[in-house]
């Protein structure tokens, strides 16, 4: 289905997901302003560094580079390889402020907090756009990588879990791949232990390490922490 569609014309991704605390909703230019995403993702954000450090793209430098990345977004979605969906906290959302043994960052696509930080008041951010969640598709393998970056205002609540049960879900109903695969970068340990737990709750397992797995936006190669669960493994009531 290289149009990302269905035979009944049905996209082969959800437009929106809805969690206990969250909803998603497709990235695209009809969902959200680019320019206004600029701001969150620009070099001009003070806290982009941090929020960027293991994703796998870097900040971006103008308004039309977040322009062409929306474009490409689209693209992937419209060719069934990936979607986006931006992510947004919803009205009521009190759940507690965690500290880093809680926190729920995936893949490497969300810094996770130090020891000793906190972030706002859980509570507010309501409606805001607190980052985007992604499940990038290789049709060929039959296999999902999902992926998440967070605003720094919005670390410690334990968005990521949340979300990753939800494209998990995805993956194995709707798409009807044979696999998950969580990649976490080497040195990432906040992010190592919170997608072990959230695996291993849903019947997964840690492989090992995949030696220059990758090369980021600044050049470096980096190695990758992999964690799988299959169609056979997975256990959608695990806790």
């Amino acid at each position: 289905m290289s149009d990302g569609e269905r035979s009944n014309g049905r996209s082969l991704f959800p437009r929106t997901l809805e969690t206990e605390r969250l909803e998603l909703e497709r990235l695209c230019h009809d969902t959200v302003d680019a320019r206004a995403y600029y701001e969150h993702c620009s070099e001009h954000n003070p806290h982009i560094e941090e929020v960027t450090r293991y994703l796998p793209w870097g900040p971006h430098e103008t308004p039309r580079e977040t322009v062409e990345y929306v474009d490409e977004l689209e693209r992937k979605w419209t060719e069934g390889t990936r979607g986006e969906w931006v992510i947004r906290p919803k009205s009521g959302e009190e759940s507690e402020t965690r500290n880093a043994s809680e926190q729920s960052s995936s893949e490497g696509l969300d810094r996770p907090l130090g020891p000793c930080e906190r972030v706002d008041d859980p509570r507010d951010g309501a409606g805001e756009i607190a980052g985007s969640a992604c499940l990038v598709v290789d049709w060929e393998t039959r296999t999902a990588t999902p992926g998440i970056w967070l605003r720094k205002r919005f670390w410690g609540r334990g968005y990521s879990a949340e979300r990753a049960r939800a494209l998990v879900a995805l993956a194995f109903g709707r798409l009807d791949l044979d696999l998950v695969a969580v990649p976490v970068e080497d040195g990432n340990e906040t992010s190592r232990r919170a997608v072990a737990q959230y695996v291993e709750a849903l019947g997964g397992q840690y492989d090992g390490v995949v030696r220059n797995s990758t090369v980021r936006p600044d050049g470096r190669i980096v190695d990758h922490h992999r964690y799988t669960i299959t169609r056979d493994q997975y256990d959608p009531d695990g806790t």
